[in-house]
């Protein structure tokens, strides 16, 4: 049996700390299970993807988001949102090794994939 493809949406950042900081260890989880995992960012979330302005979430007993982050680009994939990103003028370069920027067109097509679970934060 072919595992579920996990598709995470995560719509904050630093004002919803747990929120987000769940949002990525499920994400990390799902990598360290051998689920084939996506993680799109939206609104504040887009932060999490630019080296130097990740939030420090610093959260009593979590894992420290960068590690969860980093634990994902190197086992699943980041993507951000096109519209979120270019509100904040980033462009790819911008971006940790390996994100993308794409639009909703694209995460509605992964979330209509056959096998795929979405989660959204």
């Amino acid at each position: 049996m072919t595992a579920r493809a996990l598709l995470i949406k995560i719509t904050c950042g630093a004002e919803a700390a747990e929120r987000a900081n769940q949002a990525w260890t499920v994400a990390a989880m799902g990598v360290t299970a051998g689920a084939s995992v996506s993680v799109w960012l939206t609104g504040e979330a887009v932060w999490f993807a630019v080296p130097g302005r990740q939030p420090d979430l610093d959260l009593p007993y979590a894992t420290p988001v960068a590690e969860l982050i980093e634990a994902v680009r190197l086992g699943g994939s980041i993507t951000v949102c096109t519209q979120c990103a270019a509100r904040r003028e980033l462009v790819v370069q911008d971006l940790v090794e390996s994100a993308t920027i794409q639009g909703a067109a694209s995460f509605v097509e992964a979330a209509l994939a056959d096998n795929v679970q979405a989660l959204v934060y």
